[in-house]
């Protein structure tokens, strides 16, 4: 798609900010929209920035062919309203935006969390998912999201629509994942069930942009959905205790039974929603469905439609992000 214009929200952000690197470096002029101006500097220049929340989009003249559409309130504890206002009312100004500058297709970032369940869920298809799943807020937007814009595809409001779903994003500047990870093994250790036995996926960060990149030409235009991962599904154990060895730091695992940790999360939720300010909580269910669980994608779909083959591999993205830890110290 070299010489094409796109625009990419959330591109102050780790996702959005890769995509748009990603994206000059294969000759596509990109816009990077987001609300961090110091971040967006980053990685743009002043001619191709769009500062603003994505309230300010549906008001924006800018002609382009696609929007690569990253920005999202991801977080496993909020309030609905917080996330209806981001994820779905976001959306629905993305769509906005393209009717009003003719933007040919929408890749939509959503995310594997609407799979998230209390079993072992093993080559998740992309049909595979409970529409109503309400774990949490940001499960239930992110569906909600995706109807939006399914909705807006067959009612001719846009004219093409492709979604992503990669999962467990990791790379240099991850805000969340990892460090998650490492703030809980400082303070008190990760909790291990199952002895860590149970199968994840995670996804670097430039494998999850190029895919973004092949999404604007390639897959379905008709809504067409596909899974990303790096296809190198790890033990949870064996995942965390390389990048830990790789930190120099001895692995503080404590062993937890998990049908006694769902309960204990359940009745955390419970009173922290009445909690003034409404914390999170230090352990949420969604967390656990994602740490205690097995829970693997298949990608074959991607591959087949999108020409999805993952470049960077697991061990060197892990390798990178040790190198940044250690390089931030």
């Amino acid at each position: 798609m070299s010489g094409a214009r796109v625009l990419v929200t959330g591109a102050s952000g780790f996702l959005g900010g890769n995509v748009v690197r990603d994206l000059r470096a294969h000759g596509v002029e990109a816009f990077a929209a987001g609300r961090n101006v110091e971040a967006l500097a980053r990685v743009a220049d002043a001619a191709h920035r769009v500062p603003g929340a994505l309230a300010v989009l549906p008001a924006v003249d800018l002609p382009v062919d696609a929007v690569i559409h990253c920005a999202a309130l991801s977080t496993p504890w909020g309030a609905w309203r917080e996330f209806r206002e981001a994820n779905i009312e976001g959306t629905a100004h993305v769509v906005a935006f393209a009717r009003r500058n003719g933007a040919r297709r929408i890749v939509h970032v959503s995310s594997p969390s609407i799979y998230s369940a209390a079993r072992d869920r093993v080559a998740i298809r992309e049909s595979q998912v409970d529409e109503g799943n309400r774990l949490n807020g940001y499960i239930r937007s992110k569906i909600a999201a995706e109807r939006l814009l399914q909705d807006a595809l067959r009612s001719g409001v846009i004219g093409e629509l492709v979604i992503v779903r990669p999962r467990g994003l990791i790379g240099p500047g991850d805000p969340s994942l990892l460090p998650r990870l490492l703030d809980v093994h400082r303070r008190i250790g990760v909790p291990l069930f199952h002895g860590g036995r149970n199968v994840i996926d995670v996804t670097a960060v430039e494998n999850a942009a190029a895919a973004l990149r092949l999404a604007l030409t390639e897959g379905d235009p008709a809504g067409g959905v596909y899974n990303i991962t790096n296809d190198e599904p790890r033990a949870f154990r064996d995942l965390l205790t390389g990048l830990l060895e790789q930190l120099g730091l001895t692995p503080r695992l404590r062993p937890m039974n998990r049908r006694a940790a769902w309960a204990a999360a359940s009745a955390l939720e419970g009173i922290f929603t009445v909690l003034p300010g409404r914390p999170e909580p230090p352990l949420t269910r969604y967390t656990l469905s994602t740490i205690a669980f097995s829970q693997t994608l298949d990608i074959s779909r991607a591959k087949a439609e999108l020409g999805y083959r993952p470049e960077v591999s697991l061990d060197e993205a892990l390798a990178r992000v040790a190198a940044h830890l250690r390089a931030a110290a």
